[in-house]
């Protein structure tokens, strides 16, 4: 009797994205997002007065505006992203394997989740899974959030399957090629900017402090890709976006770089997000829209 070759699941999973473009359904998914203590580290009966009593009251609406901005027919671009990402795995790992692979995607916050992505995997008889979070560098806000996802799904099921959780892939050598080849090829199409900025998404500057090794790994893919691109030192630079909040956070921020490398008279700049895996609102609307000027 021929034995049957085991199902390999590989579960792709990113932050998470609004239902639609409205108030109501940022609040959800804020409501959600904000309330994880891998998020937010303040002391939960003072940030619950924080969150419902300011937060969830204000920034729905004009974080709705934010995504109407760049909002596809196909839904939210992170979501229509990653569709396209789960189907070009799909098919890659396909024709590369003999054996069956089934690909999820599932979203920390939002839908669908990691446990309906997981339990999809273990119904397609998944013995095997391996879990990706599509954040190249490590960060314990989201990574590990993450994996206490995944964790908090697995310790309800009676028979667990073998597991492989990717925590990092800041120095890959495929990622940094393909950061690589995406901006040589901006540059051939659009000509090089006299300035490289990467763009990544901000932390506080606690985590770091705290031993959070994301600000560390973020200055390490910057520097391999600039290595790649025989750059000089003075020819990128490194900043931080997406700041919430009154605390400081990792610096220099990319607001503020971009503004004074404008009054210093720089002329012309490229900016790359190496730490998004697809792009989103962060990229779409803050850097191409609000930072555009």
């Amino acid at each position: 009797m021929q034995q049957k070759i085991p199902v390999t699941g590989i579960l792709i999973t990113n932050l998470g994205t609004p239902d639609a473009p409205t108030a109501s359904a940022l609040r959800r998914y804020l409501g959600e997002f904000l309330w994880d203590k891998r998020v937010v580290e303040i002391p939960r009966p003072i940030w619950w007065l924080i969150l419902h009593g300011i937060i969830l009251r204000t920034r729905p609406a004009k974080s709705a505006e934010a995504y109407k901005s760049v909002w596809t027919e196909g839904g939210s671009p992170l979501m229509v992203n990653g569709i396209g990402q789960k189907e070009a795995l799909q098919k890659r790992l396909t024709e590369r394997f003999t054996g069956p692979v089934i690909v999820e995607l599932a979203m920390r916050y939002g839908q669908p989740s990691i446990e309906s992505g997981l339990e999809k995997l273990r119904d397609a008889g998944a013995q095997r899974i391996l879990v990706l979070p599509l954040y190249p560098q490590y960060s314990a806000a989201t990574t590990a959030s993450t994996f206490d996802a995944v964790a908090n799904t697995l310790k309800k099921w009676r028979w667990v399957p073998e597991l492989r959780f990717v925590q990092h892939y800041h120095d890959s050598p495929s990622y940094i090629q393909a950061i690589v080849n995406s901006i040589e090829e901006n540059w051939q199409e659009n000509g090089r900017a006299d300035k490289l900025v990467f763009s990544f998404h901000g932390m506080p500057k606690r985590t770091l402090l705290a031993g959070d090794p994301y600000h560390c790994e973020c200055q390490k893919t910057a520097r391999l890709v600039a290595e790649k691109l025989n750059l000089n030192k003075d020819d990128y630079l490194v900043s931080f976006q997406s700041l919430f909040g009154k605390e400081e956070w990792l610096k220099p921020y990319t607001d503020e770089t971009l503004k004074r490398l404008s009054a210093e008279g720089l002329k012309s700049l490229d900016i790359a997000c190496p730490g998004f895996s697809s792009d989103c609102v962060e990229t779409l609307e803050e850097i191409m829209i609000e930072n555009k000027g």
